[in-house]
Protein backbone atom coordinates (compact mmCIF):
# COMPACT_ATOMS: atom_id res chain seq x y z
CA UNK A 1 0.00 0.00 0.00
CA UNK A 2 1.22 3.72 -0.82
CA UNK A 3 -0.44 6.39 0.41
CA UNK A 4 1.04 10.15 -0.44
CA UNK A 5 1.18 13.60 1.04
CA UNK A 6 1.50 16.70 -1.40
CA UNK A 7 0.84 20.06 -1.08
CA UNK A 8 -1.84 21.36 -2.57
CA UNK A 9 -0.86 25.67 -2.79
CA UNK A 10 2.21 27.25 -2.97
CA UNK A 11 4.32 25.08 -0.23
CA UNK A 12 5.08 25.44 3.56
CA UNK A 13 1.73 23.98 4.12
CA UNK A 14 2.87 21.66 7.04
CA UNK A 15 3.03 18.58 5.11
CA UNK A 16 6.01 17.46 7.73
CA UNK A 17 3.56 17.62 10.45
CA UNK A 18 0.93 15.03 8.72
CA UNK A 19 3.76 12.95 7.98
CA UNK A 20 4.78 12.60 11.66
CA UNK A 21 1.06 12.06 12.73
CA UNK A 22 0.70 9.15 10.39
CA UNK A 23 4.27 7.82 10.20
CA UNK A 24 3.64 5.37 13.39
CA UNK A 25 1.70 3.39 10.88
CA UNK A 26 3.92 2.74 7.83
CA UNK A 27 6.87 1.32 7.65
CA UNK A 28 9.02 3.37 4.93
CA UNK A 29 8.84 6.88 4.35
CA UNK A 30 10.04 7.74 0.83
CA UNK A 31 10.66 11.58 -0.99
CA UNK A 32 10.47 11.18 -4.68
CA UNK A 33 11.97 15.14 -5.76
CA UNK A 34 13.30 17.87 -4.82
CA UNK A 35 16.39 18.34 -2.66
CA UNK A 36 17.62 20.48 0.28
CA UNK A 37 15.42 23.22 -0.96
CA UNK A 38 12.57 21.54 1.29
CA UNK A 39 11.96 22.59 4.89
CA UNK A 40 9.26 20.60 7.32
CA UNK A 41 9.47 21.64 11.43
CA UNK A 42 8.60 18.72 13.07
CA UNK A 43 8.33 19.06 16.92
CA UNK A 44 8.66 16.45 19.04
CA UNK A 45 8.15 15.72 22.62
CA UNK A 46 8.96 19.96 23.17
CA UNK A 47 12.42 19.50 20.44
CA UNK A 48 12.01 20.88 17.25
CA UNK A 49 13.28 18.73 14.06
CA UNK A 50 14.11 20.55 10.82
CA UNK A 51 14.15 18.68 7.78
CA UNK A 52 15.60 19.54 4.37
CA UNK A 53 16.41 17.03 2.94
CA UNK A 54 15.94 13.77 4.77
CA UNK A 55 12.77 12.00 4.94
CA UNK A 56 10.14 13.00 7.91
CA UNK A 57 9.82 9.49 8.88
CA UNK A 58 13.42 9.51 10.96
CA UNK A 59 11.38 10.60 13.97
CA UNK A 60 10.02 6.94 13.63
CA UNK A 61 12.67 4.62 15.39
CA UNK A 62 10.62 2.00 13.88
CA UNK A 63 10.68 3.21 9.76
CA UNK A 64 12.60 2.92 6.90
CA UNK A 65 13.43 5.87 4.99
CA UNK A 66 13.98 6.46 1.67
CA UNK A 67 15.55 9.05 -1.08
CA UNK A 68 14.55 8.40 -4.43
CA UNK A 69 15.79 8.66 -7.81
CA UNK A 70 13.89 11.80 -8.19
CA UNK A 71 15.73 13.50 -5.35
CA UNK A 72 18.84 15.27 -6.12
CA UNK A 73 21.63 14.91 -3.42
CA UNK A 74 23.50 17.79 -1.80
CA UNK A 75 26.48 15.55 -0.05
CA UNK A 76 27.98 17.92 2.59
CA UNK A 77 24.02 19.09 3.60
CA UNK A 78 22.82 15.12 3.36
CA UNK A 79 25.39 14.55 5.80
CA UNK A 80 25.40 17.72 8.19
CA UNK A 81 22.01 17.51 8.65
CA UNK A 82 22.03 13.74 9.44
CA UNK A 83 24.56 14.86 12.04
CA UNK A 84 22.18 17.49 13.40
CA UNK A 85 19.15 14.73 13.87
CA UNK A 86 21.51 12.63 15.45
CA UNK A 87 22.74 15.31 17.95
CA UNK A 88 19.36 16.00 18.83
CA UNK A 89 18.39 12.61 20.02
CA UNK A 90 17.08 10.68 16.85
CA UNK A 91 17.95 7.00 17.16
CA UNK A 92 19.48 4.87 14.61
CA UNK A 93 19.21 7.19 12.07
CA UNK A 94 22.16 5.53 9.36
CA UNK A 95 20.30 2.01 9.68
CA UNK A 96 17.02 3.53 8.89
CA UNK A 97 18.27 5.97 5.63
CA UNK A 98 18.64 4.96 2.20
CA UNK A 99 19.91 6.67 -1.28
CA UNK A 100 18.84 5.44 -4.60
CA UNK A 101 21.62 4.87 -6.43
CA UNK A 102 19.73 6.66 -9.49
CA UNK A 103 19.41 9.92 -7.56
CA UNK A 104 21.73 12.86 -9.28
CA UNK A 105 24.59 14.56 -7.15
CA UNK A 106 24.43 18.35 -6.40
CA UNK A 107 27.92 19.67 -6.23
CA UNK A 108 28.75 23.07 -4.82
CA UNK A 109 29.13 24.66 -8.25
CA UNK A 110 25.70 23.73 -8.93
CA UNK A 111 24.73 25.97 -5.91
CA UNK A 112 27.30 28.72 -7.43
CA UNK A 113 25.26 29.02 -10.92
CA UNK A 114 22.28 29.00 -8.89
CA UNK A 115 22.75 31.99 -7.78
CA UNK A 116 24.70 33.76 -10.48
CA UNK A 117 21.84 32.96 -12.91
CA UNK A 118 19.46 34.31 -10.49
CA UNK A 119 21.63 37.82 -10.15
CA UNK A 120 21.59 37.48 -13.87
CA UNK A 121 17.84 37.14 -13.96
CA UNK A 122 17.72 39.89 -11.70
CA UNK A 123 19.77 42.67 -14.01
CA UNK A 124 18.73 41.46 -17.15
CA UNK A 125 14.96 40.87 -16.93
CA UNK A 126 12.91 43.71 -18.19
CA UNK A 127 10.76 43.71 -14.73
CA UNK A 128 14.35 43.03 -12.53
CA UNK A 129 12.24 39.75 -11.03
CA UNK A 130 14.64 37.01 -10.87
CA UNK A 131 13.07 33.33 -10.01
CA UNK A 132 13.51 33.66 -6.03
CA UNK A 133 15.05 29.76 -6.29
CA UNK A 134 16.75 29.13 -2.49
CA UNK A 135 20.06 28.99 -4.31
CA UNK A 136 20.76 25.26 -3.20
CA UNK A 137 21.68 24.19 -7.18
CA UNK A 138 18.85 22.17 -7.36
CA UNK A 139 18.02 23.86 -10.75
CA UNK A 140 21.23 23.76 -12.36
CA UNK A 141 21.34 20.04 -10.90
CA UNK A 142 17.90 18.98 -12.44
CA UNK A 143 19.28 20.52 -15.69
CA UNK A 144 22.18 18.95 -16.08
CA UNK A 145 20.02 15.75 -15.70
CA UNK A 146 17.86 16.66 -18.76
CA UNK A 147 20.99 17.49 -20.49
CA UNK A 148 22.19 13.93 -19.88
CA UNK A 149 25.37 15.31 -18.47
CA UNK A 150 24.58 14.91 -14.73
CA UNK A 151 26.43 12.34 -12.44
CA UNK A 152 24.23 10.22 -10.25
CA UNK A 153 24.99 8.33 -6.89
CA UNK A 154 26.16 5.46 -8.71
CA UNK A 155 28.87 6.94 -10.81
CA UNK A 156 30.30 7.76 -7.12
CA UNK A 157 30.17 4.38 -4.97
CA UNK A 158 30.82 2.22 -8.04
CA UNK A 159 33.33 -0.67 -7.24
CA UNK A 160 35.15 -0.61 -10.27
CA UNK A 161 38.80 0.32 -9.85
CA UNK A 162 38.09 2.70 -13.34
CA UNK A 163 35.24 4.06 -11.51
CA UNK A 164 36.65 7.46 -9.60
CA UNK A 165 38.94 8.18 -13.08
CA UNK A 166 35.29 8.28 -14.95
CA UNK A 167 33.87 10.06 -11.99
CA UNK A 168 36.58 13.28 -12.17
CA UNK A 169 36.77 12.92 -15.94
CA UNK A 170 32.55 13.34 -15.73
CA UNK A 171 32.97 16.07 -12.86
CA UNK A 172 35.63 18.38 -14.79
CA UNK A 173 33.43 17.96 -18.02
CA UNK A 174 30.55 19.08 -16.19
CA UNK A 175 32.09 21.95 -14.27
CA UNK A 176 33.63 22.81 -17.87
CA UNK A 177 30.30 23.19 -19.29
CA UNK A 178 29.06 25.76 -16.12
CA UNK A 179 32.23 28.07 -16.65
CA UNK A 180 31.34 28.05 -20.65
CA UNK A 181 27.91 29.17 -19.57
CA UNK A 182 28.81 31.70 -16.57
CA UNK A 183 32.63 32.68 -17.10
CA UNK A 184 35.20 32.08 -15.28
CA UNK A 185 34.53 31.99 -11.71
CA UNK A 186 37.00 31.48 -8.48
CA UNK A 187 36.26 27.82 -7.75
CA UNK A 188 38.84 25.37 -6.07
CA UNK A 189 37.13 22.22 -7.44
CA UNK A 190 40.44 20.22 -5.93
CA UNK A 191 38.94 20.85 -2.80
CA UNK A 192 35.54 19.33 -3.70
CA UNK A 193 37.31 16.19 -5.62
CA UNK A 194 39.01 15.51 -2.60
CA UNK A 195 35.88 15.80 -0.57
CA UNK A 196 34.10 13.46 -2.45
CA UNK A 197 36.91 10.68 -2.61
CA UNK A 198 35.88 10.60 0.79
CA UNK A 199 32.04 10.49 0.33
CA UNK A 200 32.84 7.81 -1.75
CA UNK A 201 33.29 5.38 1.55
CA UNK A 202 31.02 7.21 3.44
CA UNK A 203 27.87 7.26 1.25
CA UNK A 204 28.03 3.42 -0.04
CA UNK A 205 25.97 1.99 3.14
CA UNK A 206 23.06 3.99 1.93
CA UNK A 207 22.65 3.58 -1.07
CA UNK A 208 20.46 0.88 -2.94
CA UNK A 209 18.41 0.30 -6.35
CA UNK A 210 15.34 1.92 -5.64
CA UNK A 211 13.60 0.22 -7.91
CA UNK A 212 14.18 -2.88 -6.51
CA UNK A 213 13.86 -2.06 -2.86
CA UNK A 214 10.48 -0.24 -3.46
CA UNK A 215 9.01 -3.29 -5.44
CA UNK A 216 10.45 -5.42 -2.42
CA UNK A 217 8.66 -3.83 -0.28
CA UNK A 218 5.13 -3.09 -2.69
CA UNK A 219 5.23 -7.14 -3.07
CA UNK A 220 5.52 -7.85 0.71
CA UNK A 221 2.54 -5.59 1.11
CA UNK A 222 4.70 -3.01 3.55
CA UNK A 223 2.81 0.29 4.26
CA UNK A 224 4.70 3.04 2.36
CA UNK A 225 4.20 6.90 3.04
CA UNK A 226 5.32 9.15 -0.02
CA UNK A 227 6.35 12.52 1.67
CA UNK A 228 5.71 15.47 -1.18
CA UNK A 229 8.48 18.42 -1.58
CA UNK A 230 7.17 21.88 -2.07
CA UNK A 231 3.77 21.77 -3.79
CA UNK A 232 1.62 21.54 -6.50
CA UNK A 233 1.65 25.40 -7.60
CA UNK A 234 5.50 25.12 -7.93
CA UNK A 235 5.48 22.05 -9.98
CA UNK A 236 7.25 22.93 -13.20
CA UNK A 237 4.81 21.74 -15.43
CA UNK A 238 1.73 22.59 -13.59
CA UNK A 239 3.14 25.23 -11.18
CA UNK A 240 2.83 29.07 -11.67
CA UNK A 241 5.47 28.90 -14.15
CA UNK A 242 8.23 30.00 -14.28
CA UNK A 243 8.10 30.91 -11.19
CA UNK A 244 8.20 27.38 -9.63
CA UNK A 245 10.54 24.59 -8.63
CA UNK A 246 12.78 22.72 -10.93
CA UNK A 247 10.75 19.37 -10.56
CA UNK A 248 7.74 17.95 -10.87
CA UNK A 249 5.88 18.08 -7.35
CA UNK A 250 2.50 16.66 -7.76
CA UNK A 251 1.42 12.75 -8.50
CA UNK A 252 3.26 12.73 -11.71
CA UNK A 253 6.71 13.06 -9.99
CA UNK A 254 5.93 10.19 -7.24
CA UNK A 255 5.51 8.03 -10.10
CA UNK A 256 8.98 9.28 -11.79
CA UNK A 257 10.44 9.97 -8.77
CA UNK A 258 10.08 6.48 -7.13
CA UNK A 259 9.78 4.25 -10.11
CA UNK A 260 5.97 2.96 -9.11
CA UNK A 261 3.35 2.47 -10.97
CA UNK A 262 -0.32 4.48 -10.85
CA UNK A 263 -2.14 1.53 -9.39
CA UNK A 264 0.13 1.18 -6.46
CA UNK A 265 -1.15 4.17 -4.86
CA UNK A 266 -3.85 3.74 -2.55
CA UNK A 267 -4.69 7.34 -1.22
CA UNK A 268 -3.28 10.96 -1.63
CA UNK A 269 -3.55 13.66 0.90
CA UNK A 270 -3.54 16.89 0.12
CA UNK A 271 -1.97 19.56 2.64
CA UNK A 272 -3.77 23.13 2.81
CA UNK A 273 -3.01 26.08 4.71
CA UNK A 274 -6.24 27.73 6.10
CA UNK A 275 -4.80 30.79 4.14
CA UNK A 276 -2.66 31.03 1.63
CA UNK A 277 1.58 32.01 1.67
CA UNK A 278 4.16 31.87 -0.84
CA UNK A 279 7.80 32.22 -0.74
CA UNK A 280 9.74 33.96 -3.89
CA UNK A 281 8.73 35.71 -7.01
CA UNK A 282 5.61 35.31 -9.49
CA UNK A 283 1.62 36.01 -9.00
CA UNK A 284 -0.19 35.72 -5.89
CA UNK A 285 -3.80 36.47 -6.55
CA UNK A 286 -5.09 37.14 -3.16
CA UNK A 287 -2.12 38.26 -1.52
CA UNK A 288 -2.71 41.04 1.21
CA UNK A 289 -0.19 43.69 1.30
CA UNK A 290 -2.29 45.41 4.21
CA UNK A 291 -2.86 44.80 7.96
CA UNK A 292 -4.38 41.58 6.89
CA UNK A 293 -1.41 39.95 5.22
CA UNK A 294 1.22 41.38 8.48
CA UNK A 295 -1.43 40.18 10.40
CA UNK A 296 -1.19 36.59 8.69
CA UNK A 297 2.11 36.45 8.52
CA UNK A 298 2.81 37.35 11.91
CA UNK A 299 0.62 35.35 13.62
CA UNK A 300 1.51 32.32 11.72
CA UNK A 301 5.21 33.09 12.32
CA UNK A 302 5.45 32.80 8.04
CA UNK A 303 9.31 32.04 7.83
CA UNK A 304 10.96 30.20 5.58
CA UNK A 305 12.95 27.09 7.38
CA UNK A 306 15.22 26.84 4.77
CA UNK A 307 15.49 30.15 3.50
CA UNK A 308 14.73 32.43 6.11
CA UNK A 309 12.78 34.46 4.18
CA UNK A 310 9.50 36.16 5.15
CA UNK A 311 6.26 34.10 3.16
CA UNK A 312 4.19 36.57 1.33
CA UNK A 313 0.63 35.98 2.83
CA UNK A 314 -3.10 36.02 1.62
CA UNK A 315 -6.80 34.93 2.17
CA UNK A 316 -7.50 30.99 1.03
CA UNK A 317 -7.80 30.99 -2.91
CA UNK A 318 -10.12 27.68 -3.83
CA UNK A 319 -9.23 28.69 -7.31
CA UNK A 320 -5.73 27.12 -6.45
CA UNK A 321 -7.35 24.32 -4.51
CA UNK A 322 -9.92 22.85 -7.01
CA UNK A 323 -6.72 23.48 -10.14
CA UNK A 324 -4.75 21.45 -7.48
CA UNK A 325 -7.67 18.83 -6.98
CA UNK A 326 -8.06 18.76 -10.53
CA UNK A 327 -4.54 17.45 -11.10
CA UNK A 328 -3.58 15.36 -7.77
CA UNK A 329 -6.99 13.76 -7.34
CA UNK A 330 -7.17 13.85 -3.84
CA UNK A 331 -8.79 11.56 -1.21
CA UNK A 332 -8.99 13.63 1.48
CA UNK A 333 -7.66 17.12 3.02
CA UNK A 334 -5.56 18.12 5.94
CA UNK A 335 -6.22 22.07 6.83
CA UNK A 336 -3.46 22.97 8.15
CA UNK A 337 -3.07 26.85 10.90
CA UNK A 338 -6.49 27.18 11.43
CA UNK A 339 -5.37 29.02 14.54
CA UNK A 340 -4.53 31.56 12.70
CA UNK A 341 -7.09 32.86 12.07
CA UNK A 342 -8.90 33.03 15.27
CA UNK A 343 -8.54 36.94 16.08
CA UNK A 344 -10.57 37.82 12.54
CA UNK A 345 -13.91 38.89 12.77
CA UNK A 346 -14.53 38.30 8.91
CA UNK A 347 -12.38 35.70 6.46
CA UNK A 348 -12.71 36.36 2.80
CA UNK A 349 -11.98 33.44 0.93
CA UNK A 350 -11.44 33.59 -3.25
CA UNK A 351 -13.64 31.52 -5.04
CA UNK A 352 -12.86 32.63 -8.54
CA UNK A 353 -11.22 34.77 -11.14
CA UNK A 354 -12.51 37.28 -14.14
CA UNK A 355 -10.54 39.00 -16.36
CA UNK A 356 -12.25 42.50 -17.81
CA UNK A 357 -15.35 41.18 -16.33
CA UNK A 358 -14.87 37.77 -17.46
CA UNK A 359 -15.39 34.96 -15.33
CA UNK A 360 -12.24 32.30 -16.24
CA UNK A 361 -13.06 28.27 -15.89
CA UNK A 362 -10.18 27.53 -14.52
CA UNK A 363 -6.70 28.88 -13.14
CA UNK A 364 -4.41 30.27 -16.30
CA UNK A 365 -1.54 29.55 -17.85
CA UNK A 366 -0.39 32.31 -18.46
CA UNK A 367 0.69 34.66 -15.77
CA UNK A 368 0.54 37.92 -17.87
CA UNK A 369 -3.10 36.73 -17.27
CA UNK A 370 -2.61 35.63 -13.74
CA UNK A 371 -1.15 39.00 -13.08
CA UNK A 372 -4.67 40.74 -14.18
CA UNK A 373 -6.80 38.52 -12.52
CA UNK A 374 -9.40 40.09 -10.24
CA UNK A 375 -10.83 37.83 -7.51
CA UNK A 376 -14.27 37.16 -6.57
CA UNK A 377 -14.17 37.09 -2.73
CA UNK A 378 -16.69 35.15 -0.20
CA UNK A 379 -16.95 36.68 3.38
CA UNK A 380 -17.53 33.80 5.90
CA UNK A 381 -17.65 35.11 9.66
CA UNK A 382 -14.74 34.16 11.85
CA UNK A 383 -14.85 32.50 15.41
CA UNK A 384 -13.14 35.13 17.28
CA UNK A 385 -12.25 32.15 19.75
CA UNK A 386 -8.69 30.95 20.77
CA UNK A 387 -9.18 27.05 19.23
CA UNK A 388 -5.38 26.08 20.22
CA UNK A 389 -6.85 24.11 23.48
CA UNK A 390 -9.94 22.13 21.51
CA UNK A 391 -8.79 18.61 21.20
CA UNK A 392 -11.77 17.37 19.08
CA UNK A 393 -13.35 18.32 16.31
CA UNK A 394 -16.53 18.83 17.11
CA UNK A 395 -15.42 21.20 20.23
CA UNK A 396 -14.76 23.06 17.28
CA UNK A 397 -16.78 26.68 16.81
CA UNK A 398 -19.68 26.03 14.59
CA UNK A 399 -18.04 28.89 12.45
CA UNK A 400 -15.50 27.74 12.37
CA UNK A 401 -16.76 24.18 11.09
CA UNK A 402 -18.63 26.68 8.72
CA UNK A 403 -15.60 27.74 7.23
CA UNK A 404 -14.23 23.68 6.70
CA UNK A 405 -17.52 22.91 5.14
CA UNK A 406 -17.50 25.58 2.73
CA UNK A 407 -14.10 24.11 1.88
CA UNK A 408 -15.07 20.49 1.38
CA UNK A 409 -18.12 21.37 -0.67
CA UNK A 410 -16.30 23.38 -2.94
CA UNK A 411 -13.51 21.64 -3.77
CA UNK A 412 -15.72 18.11 -3.60
CA UNK A 413 -13.08 16.61 -0.34
CA UNK A 414 -13.72 15.58 2.50
CA UNK A 415 -11.45 16.98 4.98
CA UNK A 416 -10.07 14.45 7.79
CA UNK A 417 -7.77 16.45 9.60
CA UNK A 418 -7.54 19.84 11.27
CA UNK A 419 -4.34 21.83 12.40
CA UNK A 420 -4.76 23.81 15.19
CA UNK A 421 -1.55 25.05 16.64
CA UNK A 422 1.71 24.21 16.25
CA UNK A 423 2.81 21.23 18.64
CA UNK A 424 2.56 17.83 17.54
CA UNK A 425 -0.53 17.22 18.72
CA UNK A 426 -2.48 20.13 17.95
CA UNK A 427 -4.34 17.93 14.90
CA UNK A 428 -7.88 16.91 14.94
CA UNK A 429 -9.12 14.10 13.24
CA UNK A 430 -12.59 14.09 11.39
CA UNK A 431 -14.32 11.36 10.05
CA UNK A 432 -14.92 10.87 6.64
Amino acid sequence: MVNVVLGAQWGDEGKGKLVDLLVGKYDIVARCAGGNNAGHTIVVDGVKYDFHMLPSGLVNPNCQNLLGNGVVIHLPSFFEELETLEKKGLKDCRQRLFISSRAHIVFDFHQRTDKLREFELKNTSKNHKNIGTTGKGIGPTYSTKASRSGIRVHHLVNDDPNSWDLFVTKYKRLLETRMKRYGEFEYDFEAELNRFKQYKTLLKPFVVDSVVFMHKAIKANKKILVEGANALMLDIDFGTYPFVTSSNTGIGGVITGLGIPPRAIDQTFGVVKAYTTRVGEGPFPTEQLNADGEKLQTIGAEVGVTTGRKRRCGWLDLVILKYSTLINGYTSLNITKLDVLDTFKEIPVGISYSINGKKLDLFPEDLLNLANVEVEYVTLPGWNQDITKITKYDDLPVNAKNYLKYIEDFVGVPIEWVGTGPSRDSMLYKEI
